[in-house]
């Protein structure tokens, strides 16, 4: 059970291809075989559900750093001896990190976060890893978008989370991707989009409003299961172009770098900031497959993408204001890297990894989760330890700020302690 999405716009094709009820209809079709609604059109997929009206105010952004993010290389143990004798080339030199603790410092390409981490909106867990751990990118990613190891379950975490918390919107969950996360697997109420100005039809002379009023005529009288994903799709649209009009551009001096996770993140503060009901933004910023040519500190590839991913980060702190207070972002990867280094000056895959927070909740400044040590007899299999699984994290988040109750629903089978990463609202 799953969504799909049809990367051809619809409307016009190089305005000689028009819409039509009956591409429609099959695509209404196909979905409920599959015994999902769903409704797809250009660069958007919806989803129709009738959820609950749990949502608190709260939006969790959950933004995916796949290809297997170094957390050791961004959170440096530099108090760890085991670090500096794994990798003698590129190691993060201790006299050059930022917030050092006994254990901890930060990557100094990670400075625009430091105002955060001082005011405490921003902190870490690190070891964090997978029940059921792979060196499998494709296998890794969908073990964790599933979230149910050990099950037959097929949905997705996100979607689960929906089915009891959500607001019934069209804009209950947003993913700004050009793939829809597997975490929004399921029958619940999710719209995909590339971006907020892509979010529409493309038909002659690109009049949305004469579009949207002639599909809606064309659905008039259809079967419920054609015309209501058909009239929630138009609605996201409309619902959307609203908030072009309304909440556009940065908002209190944000710089973003020009990149596609600034735009991204520029898109999701927009989303946060118009006040729409939107519970989940799900985001991707990928690259991190560093098997060569890592670079050291003062320049190369994992310099370039901490700075990115840094500077993107600040930025949307600052654009959100006052909604920050309500926002909690986490960062997913699908597992981390070896911990020694290999001989191209790079990293193969591995699995204990770092989770960086931000947000108003966060309990920042800090460094949280039980930290296992590098030494050769603390390894497993050449990897950093998994000490907390990842829906530890996820699951205090859900609980303490988007006010899920139990999270066996959302999690089968798991049973995790919280770690004390955020505060309940």
């Amino acid at each position: 059970m799953s969504k799909f999405k049809d990367d051809a716009r619809c409307g016009c094709d190089e305005g000689s291809k028009l819409v039509s009820r009956r591409s429609m209809l099959r695509a209404a079709l196909a979905a409920a075989a599959a015994g999902v609604t769903t409704y797809a059109v250009g660069d958007v997929s919806t989803q129709v559900s009738f959820a609950g009206t749990g949502w608190n105010g709260e939006t969790l952004v959950v933004l995916s750093l796949h290809g297997g993010f170094d957390g050791l290389s961004a959170v440096v143990p530099g108090g760890d001896a085991g670090y500096y004798a794994a990798r003698p080339n590129i190691a993060v030199p201790r006299s050059t990190l930022l917030g050092l603790d006994q254990t901890f410092g930060l990557h100094p390409a990670m400075a625009p976060l430091m105002p955060l981490w001082r005011n405490g909106t921003f902190g870490v867990v690190h070891a964090v890893g997978q029940a059921e751990p792979t060196r499998s990118h494709f296998a890794a990613m969908e073990r964790m978008e599933l979230a149910a190891p050990g099950s037959s379950v097929r949905t997705g975490w996100i979607d689960r989370t929906l089915g009891s918390l959500g607001t019934g919107s069209v804009l209950n969950a947003v993913g700004i991707s050009n793939t829809p996360a597997r975490a929004f697997a399921g029958p619940a109420q999710e719209t995909t989009m590339t971006s907020l100005d892509g979010f529409s039809l493309i038909g002659p002379g690109d009049d949305r409003p004469t579009w949207h009023a002639a599909l809606r005529r064309m659905h008039t009288g259809a079967r419920p299961e054609v015309a209501q994903p058909a009239s929630t799709l138009l609605t996201a649209m409309e619902d959307v172009a609203g908030l072009r009009g309304t909440a556009s551009g940065p908002a209190n001096g944000a710089v973003y770098p020009d990149s596609d996770l600034g735009r991204a993140l520029a898109e999701a503060a927009v989303l946060k900031r118009s006040g729409a009901p939107v519970q989940v933004i799900a985001l991707d910023y990928g690259d991190w497959d560093m098997h060569a040519g890592l670079g050291r500190v003062d320049g190369g590839w994992m310099r370039d993408k901490l700075t990115e991913l840094s500077s993107a980060l600040a930025a949307f702190a600052t654009d959100l204001g006052g909604s920050f207070a309500s926002t909690t972002l986490v960062t997913l990867s699908e597992f981390g890297r070896r911990v020694g280094e290999n001989a191209s000056g790079g990293l193969d895959h591995g699995h204990g990894n770092a989770v960086l927070l931000l947000g108003g909740g966060v309990v920042g400044g800090r460094v949280h989760g039980v930290w296992p040590g590098l030494g050769a007899d603390r390894l497993v299999d050449g990897d950093l330890a998994g000490t907390t699984d990842y829906r530890s994290v996820i699951g205090e988040v859900l609980q303490k700020r988007c006010g899920a109750g139990s999270l066996s629903a959302i999690f089968p089978g798991f049973s995790g302690a919280p770690l004390g990463v955020v505060r309940s609202r």
